[in-house]
């Protein structure tokens, strides 16, 4: 260990889109200035918008990003999917060169990552999004794909992605979960211990403007992908007769425009300044699926948006019944469509104190993450 700290290398899963995750490296990024990132698989875009969150450049002489030979095949492809070269990762995360003078190795993992703890004799700390639930989970997985051949091939991965996942779980020096939940799966599927720090949510473009008025529209935001099931809030408005707004983009959203009804608008992806207006002017905001931890809901509860929420996963550590918004009961899709459209009818966000709701949003901060973060690394890199 130099003078000014450890010396650390990050792993990334992948860098082809940016989200909660990619945010997760880059508080990472800011945490350890030098630390070189390695990924097996990287898009420009991608890579570009991690660098920028970081406060970096891609000219700076320190702290870059990596890639592996893969990039090379994902080029070829016309990096039309990542896909296909899945099965060739923990292979090539297993031999990376990470250097032989880092101090531990931080890896933020949520399919193939801890793939890397095989590269290297150094420490290693594992920041688990969730152990690759489409690998653990049928159910999840037959979710995720229609076609019976699209499941076959993904259950294949799914037994690849738990033996790499069992086989780098003796290497881990320490284990952080970001959710509860995450980490009961973690204890249930890895046999592990772990200690829970919430990812970063970025609170400071977000707050509450108490000038503009809540309007009669509910919120569903996010990637349309099959486990966030934007589904049951779209059947939940149908139901309640509520007008309900769509922001978002993915492969789910032709799915999703086929069942909507007439008080349903889809408005595609937004920019931030979009969704903190939209954050301010809806009643609430709608979270019907399972989610590892959620950050569009801390961003939503950020502008004082109260949030009704599955009562599984992410939100039972970030809303609180009663004073940043409501749980429904977790259970058939029948049975959660109808507790969420009873919910819509007579919901009044004015039962709910907008500075409460931001206090707790403020709770997940990137600057205490980056507090917990640094003393957890620092720990295993003095064990």
């Amino acid at each position: 260990m130099n003078g000014t700290g450890p010396r650390i290398a990050i792993v990334h899963e992948r860098f082809t889109e940016f989200g909660g995750s990619e945010l997760v490296v880059a508080e990472f990024m800011k945490t350890w200035p030098d630390a070189k990132v390695f990924a097996p698989i990287t898009e420009p875009q991608c890579r570009q918008q991690v660098m920028q969150a970081a406060g970096r450049t891609d000219g700076a002489s320190h702290g870059s990003i990596s890639g592996t030979w893969l990039d090379g095949a994902y080029a070829f492809t016309g990096r039309r999917s990542h896909a296909p070269l899945l099965p060739l990762v923990p292979g090539t995360l297993r031999k990376l060169s990470l250097g032989d003078d880092v101090d531990a190795v931080l890896i933020s993992h949520h399919s193939f990552a801890t793939s890397a703890a095989f590269a290297t004799e150094a420490p290693i700390v594992a920041y688990v999004h969730s152990p690759a639930r489409w690998a653990w989970d049928r159910t999840f997985r037959d979710h995720e794909i229609a076609s019976r051949s699209g499941r076959m091939a993904l259950s294949a991965l799914g037994k690849l992605a738990r033996r790499g996942e069992l086989r780098a779980a003796p290497r881990l020096s320490h284990v952080i979960a970001n959710s509860h939940a995450v980490a009961d799966r973690i204890r249930d599927w890895w046999g592990l211990p772990s200690t829970v720090i919430s990812p970063p949510v970025r609170i400071d473009r977000f707050s509450p403007d108490r000038s503009i008025p809540r309007e009669d529209f509910y919120l569903c935001a996010g990637r349309l992908v099959p486990y966030k099931r934007a589904d049951l809030a779209i059947r939940a408005a149908q139901r309640a007769n509520c007008r309900l707004v769509v922001l978002g983009d993915g492969r789910f959203r032709d799915r999703l425009e086929a069942i909507a009804g007439p008080e349903t608008t889809f408005l595609g992806a937004a920019s931030d300044e979009v969704l903190l207006d939209t954050y301010r002017r809806c009643r609430a905001l709608l979270m019907p699926g399972l989610e590892d931890f959620g950050i569009v809901p801390v961003e939503a509860m950020a502008c004082g948006t109260p949030v009704l929420a599955l009562g599984e996963g992410g939100a039972l550590d970030t809303v609180t019944p009663g004073v940043t918004g409501e749980h429904v009961q977790a259970g058939p899709d029948d049975v959660v469509v109808e507790q969420l459209a009873a919910l819509m009818r007579d919901f009044n966000p004015a039962d709910y104190d907008t500075d409460a709701i931001r206090a707790r949003a403020c709770e997940f901060s990137p600057e205490a993450f980056r507090t917990r973060i640094a003393d957890t690394v620092l720990a295993a890199a003095r064990a």
